[in-house]
């Protein structure tokens, strides 16, 4: 990947006015690719019935919901007001008035502090106790219409018929005249558990949303499994089933979450737990890519004042370009965030050390590394390569499992061997992995490296420039000399079959693996071994 060209444009204002005078918008504001929104709906455990607690209604800058009601006094205190079809900052509750902490509360918040650089914005719109006909464009009506008066009455605070299909199409193309559509959250089932083609009402309601927005794209689905070992717990192997029905798709689970006394709602922690769980698999089906050129995002907030982004940071070295031959300290990423200078498939910072985004880098016995590390992971490096020439790339490793794996591109091209951890007793145990011998190039790359099985980590590749004639210790006598017998048993182990072996002959001029089985005596060094004679005969 080429560097990203740094902003230059002024910045802009994103959102328009929805009827407010005070809050005219620019004549040609077009939608920001970093203002990403998603579709919030459902029942109950969406809707928001946990506890609001302290701090769950600190608004952050970049976190902004397009509100389906109108509050003036809202449940748990906040002054922050609502009005059909305008922004505000995301607190709970976000959908009625009175409810409380829903799992798109810590969703959005999650995304938000994982993603710095780009707005996230939520519409949210559902009902306690709804069944998935509420949100069918077919049959909400006849749904309605045949609901107790409390339901119906919920339905009707997004739209005066209870029509909360076209209540979320609403809103949704405001959304889309000032950011992007990128995904949806659905939390829904409970009172739909007899319903034989639930699936299929639930796929329904998707497409219809997405057509009816012009979206043509699939895009990413993150449905949330019922209150573990709760009232509907059974409804839970459905909602997995899901999968059969959407392209992009994730699950939040719901193991290891507390429940109400109700047995049917998340306890506080459970909605916290929840919603970082949706987070976690709405990051891992999303393009997480930050538009270098866009204007940052400013949203007009209903009752004055605006939100929005951190303008992103211009791609490049976090510091000193690294030079090769020398280290390339893994915590030591680029600029530019998720996306463009890594990618991370969870929400934060588990070490919560060194950098606030999303890498995961805690502290290690000798400094920084980074640590739990997935598949498809990567980060990317600014490296400058000092002269053409051979070089023997070793990376610093950790595990305990001994099958965590790394490898290195330079530009877009694989270099060296795939580098797998030892089986060592931590993961604070390192130790010297060979990627073998590399050809380079002098000249300025971008060095990526990219996680190829969970479960490494990494303090740092290093580059050592290999010389044409290199002669080994001086301690390299006959003394050393492996007897036949025992030379055969390691050939026969692979010991002498190491991609990181290096072979000499007696003259010290380094020869190939081939040369050195050949007739005659060979000098053969083996990292962390003696370097030891071969004497092959006819």
């Amino acid at each position: 990947m080429g560097v990203i060209k740094k902003i230059s444009k002024s910045m802009a204002v994103v959102g328009t006015a929805f009827g407010l005078s005070m809050l005219a918008a620019p004549a040609q504001a077009a939608p920001n690719p970093n203002f990403h929104i998603y579709i919030a709906y459902g029942q109950s455990n969406m809707a928001g019935a946990g506890p609001i607690q302290s701090g769950d209604q600190d608004p952050i800058d970049n976190f902004v919901m397009i509100s389906g009601v109108d509050c003036n006094s809202r449940k748990g205190g906040t002054n922050i007001k609502l009005a059909k079809g305008q922004w505000s900052k995301a607190v709970p509750p976000m959908f009625h008035c009175q409810e409380g902490l829903s799992v798109a509360d810590y969703f959005g918040r999650t995304m938000a502090k994982e993603m710095p650089n780009v707005t996230i914005g939520i519409i949210p719109v559902a009902v306690g106790g709804a069944s998935i006909k509420l949100f069918d464009k077919a049959q909400w009506q006849s749904y309605v219409n045949s609901s107790e008066s409390w339901l119906a009455n919920w339905a009707k605070d997004y739209d005066s018929q209870g029509n909360d299909y076209a209540a979320i199409i609403n809103l949704a193309k405001k959304a889309q005249e000032v950011g992007v559509i990128k995904g949806f959250i659905f939390h829904q089932g409970e009172t739909d558990g007899g319903m034989s083609n639930w699936e299929q009402i639930v796929q329904k309601t998707y497409n219809d949303m997405r057509n009816d927005l012009g979206i043509k794209e699939e895009l990413p689905f993150v449905a949330g499994e019922m209150v573990y070992n709760g009232a509907c717990h059974g409804m839970s192997t459905r909602v997995n089933g899901l999968s059969k029905y959407f392209a992009k798709f994730g699950v939040a689970k719901s193991q290891g979450t507390g429940m109400q006394g109700d047995r049917l709602h998340f306890d506080h922690d459970g909605y916290v737990e929840m919603g970082k769980r949706y987070a976690t698999e709405m990051l891992k089906l999303i393009d997480k890519t930050v538009d270098m050129d866009a204007p940052q995002v400013v949203v007009p907030l209903y009752g004055g004042g605006s939100a929005g982004n951190i303008p992103p940071e211009e791609y490049g070295p976090y510091g000193d370009v690294f030079k090769i031959p020398g280290k390339v300290q893994a915590e030591d990423y680029n600029k530019g965030g998720s996306g463009v200078a890594y990618s991370d498939m969870d929400a934060t910072n588990q070490g919560q050390e060194y950098r606030g985004d999303g890498v995961d880098i805690y502290k290690a016995g000798m400094g920084m590394a980074v640590g739990y590390c997935q598949k498809g992971e990567w980060m990317k490096y600014s490296v400058h390569v000092e002269e053409d020439g051979e070089y023997e790339m070793i990376g610093r490793l950790a595990g305990d499992n001994g099958t965590g794996a790394i490898s290195v591109y330079l530009g877009n091209d694989k270099i060296g061997e795939t580098m797998v951890s030892e089986k060592g007793p931590d993961y604070d145990t390192y130790s010297d992995i060979s990627g073998g011998k590399v050809t380079l190039k002098k000249g300025d790359y971008d060095l990526k490296i990219q996680i190829e099985v969970d479960w490494v980590n990494i303090d740092y590749v290093e580059f050592k420039k290999v010389d044409a004639t290199v002669v080994p210790p001086a301690d390299s006598t006959e003394k050393d000399t492996i007897p036949e017998s025992i030379r055969a048993s390691l050939m026969a182990a692979g010991a002498l079959d190491m991609d990181n072996a290096q072979y000499f002959d007696m003259r010290g001029h380094r020869v190939s693996k081939a040369t050195a089985q050949k007739q005659g005596v060979y000098l053969v060094r083996v990292p962390g071994a003696k370097t030891f004679v071969i004497r092959n005969e006819k």
